[in-house]
């Protein structure tokens, strides 16, 4: 659910021209009276489940903050919407939005979503250490997250990329190849990733698990941050009393999810598992403690150097220019 394999992306931009045109009559809010909506929109991953439920549960309108839900199929979609201006509040990764503020500076990082769990990982068959993959092949999709998790588990046995043989195969895609033994290796995620390494014959030798490789993040531009920094904090407070309905497990919270998304609430509460969601605690003791060693900041250090290493992004980017952390300490 992390990503929709590409054809699937591909096929999803032809209604994007009908959503955007949806959403143009919401001209960008950075100039908006308070009372005007929040533009917030989210894509199809279990993360954003906090704010699901935060409007499931009017939690936005009982604090008195209107708030306009847009939800996308996929992250790409979500990304041109805000890039051209017609989204306020955006839920992406962390890599999606170091992408996005090379190419608008604006773009200001503000509150840690989650991390992935154990959701994300990778499997090998005959693999005992990182060293045993040179030479072998690899299927991975040839995108920022999937290859820092790979870059993270070749670097621990002195191997880059060019070492081995690597397919460019989208999640769901790379599961079946491994499945079908095409590959001796692949990157993917649940819920491909544990079935695939059981078909296969192999296992996970790799995961996100206890790691902040792979981060989700709410972003929004620089002038929204200023203008209303009292609605953002009303905004995330919001979110904090979702994300702790989540943690707990909450019954009504689990079905509202996954109405959202689709799935049954049981469903919702089993991908979960695989993600470490943070509140506003959690983000002020963890995601923006830079001597914490999981700390978004380190993350957003790790991520935006993979960015400038394998081209996605034209220059290196500086970490304190990607994120905002006053909101979250206010709040």
């Amino acid at each position: 659910m992390r990503k929709f394999p590409s054809l699937i992306r591909l096929l999803g931009l032809a209604f994007l021209s009908l959503v955007l045109s949806i959403a143009c009559s919401q001209q960008p809010n950075t100039n908006a009276p308070q009372s005007q909506a929040l533009v917030s929109a989210t894509n199809n991953w279990v993360g954003y489940s906090g704010h699901h439920v935060a409007v499931g549960k009017d939690l936005f309108s009982q604090a008195g903050l209107k708030v306009q839900d847009l939800f996308f199929q996929s992250a790409t979609e979500e990304m041109t919407a805000f890039l051209a201006g017609k989204v306020d509040i955006g839920w992406f990764t962390s890599g999606d939005a170091i992408q996005m503020a090379a190419k608008d500076p604006s773009i200001k990082m503000i509150y840690l979503v989650d991390y992935s769990n154990g959701s994300d990982g990778i499997i090998g068959r005959g693999i005992k250490s990182p060293q045993d993959v040179k030479g072998k092949t690899i299927a991975r999709e040839n995108i920022l997250f999937e290859k820092v998790l790979l870059r993270a588990y070749l670097e621990k046995g002195r191997l880059t990329e060019a070492d081995a043989i690597v397919k460019d195969l989208a999640a769901a895609d790379a599961a079946t190849a491994f499945a079908a033994k095409q590959v001796d290796v692949a990157v993917s995620y649940e819920p491909y990733l544990s079935k695939a390494a059981q078909q296969g014959g192999g296992e996970i030798i790799f995961s996100t698990k206890d790691t902040n490789l792979i981060a989700d993040v709410i972003a929004v531009h620089d002038k929204l941050l200023q203008t209303r920094q009292a609605d953002l904090q009303t905004y995330l407070k919001a979110v904090d009393q979702a994300v702790k309905l989540l943690n707990a497990n909450d019954a009504e919270s689990l079905k509202l999810a996954g109405r959202r998304l689709g799935v049954s609430a049981e469903e919702i509460k089993t991908q979960l598992e695989g993600v470490k969601l943070f509140d506003l605690e959690g983000n002020k003791s963890v995601g923006f403690n830079a001597s914490n060693a999981n700390s978004l900041i380190g993350n957003l250090d790790m991520t935006a150097k993979a960015a400038y290493d394998f081209k996605f992004v034209p220059q290196a980017l500086k970490v304190d220019s990607l994120y905002n952390a006053s909101i979250v300490k206010a709040a």
